[in-house]
């Protein structure tokens, strides 16, 4: 690369959400990456002299690699455009809506995607109501194996699988750890699968689906994370129409929640084909053991190559169109 078109990049990794160890290892993973491709790359901690640090050194690009509220839930998406510095990610507005996950299924849903059946609970409403009776509640209205999750928050934390009855208010205990509402859904079976969309400008594109298949059949915080815990196939060994109903469905979900640049969109698809959403995210793990590295490998593309197209992409946006 000329050295004249190479960007100041800042990479944004840690934080103190409950994923900061994840994040430092995407953040490097993509600083890695960008000074392969020539760019002059510089990692921050977000910390209290983050801020005064931008406004002075004025960036061409942030790439955030923060996992976790820090990173997701929009505030800082507005404090960079506040500061009209460019940066990698979608809006606010929009970081919001993916990462409140009741609110995502509902706008999803509304596109036409089918979204499994749930009931969402507030920590207030739980005490109050009485767990027993709100449980009894939640089981008679979804029969079958069920799945927890707190209603915020990424890498299967605070997640549970309940076959048994008798573990679900274990389980409605853990997700409330992580925050003060907690979803129960019904659990789809099939095949779960993670789209990784990317946008380097010329609209949103659906990389190869990647294939999950936990070795304890439970794609968990360890099973993401620990190398050898869970095997990929990328791309999936879906049938090819099932392949490409999971990529559009991908880009309309992308497209529904007005996400920009990069997302990834977690599914199952069940034994009729048909694509069953579970989340979007914003900032996706971007480690050695990360769904989006795959998809890009088999995508035939490099990191460098892909992370480069997005931090270019940023940079002609410009800051006051963040």
């Amino acid at each position: 690369m000329n050295d004249s078109s190479a960007l100041n990049v800042i990479v944004l990794a840690g934080g103190i959400s409950h994923e900061r160890d994840v994040s430092l290892r995407s953040g490097r993973r993509v600083a890695d990456a960008l000074t392969a491709a020539g760019h002059h790359v510089t990692m921050r901690d977000p910390d209290a002299g983050l801020l005064p640090y931008l406004a002075e050194f004025k960036p061409d690009v942030v790439f955030p690699a923060l996992h976790g509220s820090s990173g997701e839930d929009g505030s800082l998406f507005d404090l960079l455009a506040a500061l009209g510095i460019s940066f990698v990610g979608s809006t606010g507005a929009a970081a919001r809506e993916a990462w409140w996950k009741p609110g995502a299924s509902s706008i999803v849903a509304r596109s036409g995607i089918v979204v499994p059946e749930s009931v969402v609970l507030s920590h207030e409403s739980f005490r109050e109501l009485g767990a027993p009776s709100v449980l009894r509640v939640v089981r008679r209205g979804l029969e079958g194996d069920l799945v927890v999750k707190p209603g915020s928050g990424g890498s299967a934390q605070g997640v549970s699988i309940v076959a048994d009855p008798q573990e679900l208010p274990r389980s409605m205990v853990e997700a409330f750890v992580y925050d003060d509402t907690a979803i129960v859904e019904r659990r789809i079976f099939g095949t779960e699968v993670a789209v990784t969309v990317v946008d380097t400008g010329d609209g949103p594109v659906a990389l190869p689906a990647v294939e999950i298949v936990p070795v304890d059949g439970v794609y968990s915080f360890q099973a993401r994370y620990t190398a050898g815990e869970t095997t990929f196939y990328a791309p999936s060994r879906l049938p090819a129409e099932q392949a490409d109903a999971v990529a559009r469905a991908a880009v309309t979900a992308h497209d529904a929640l007005g996400l920009r640049d990069l997302s990834r969109i977690d599914f199952i698809v069940d034994e009729s084909g048909t694509p069953w959403f579970l989340e979007a995210n914003v900032i996706p793990g971007l480690t050695e053991t990360s769904l989006v590295p795959l998809a890009i490998e088999a995508a035939g593309r490099t990191q460098a190559e892909v992370y480069d197209g997005l931090v270019r992409a940023a940079a002609a946006r410009g800051g006051a169109a963040a």
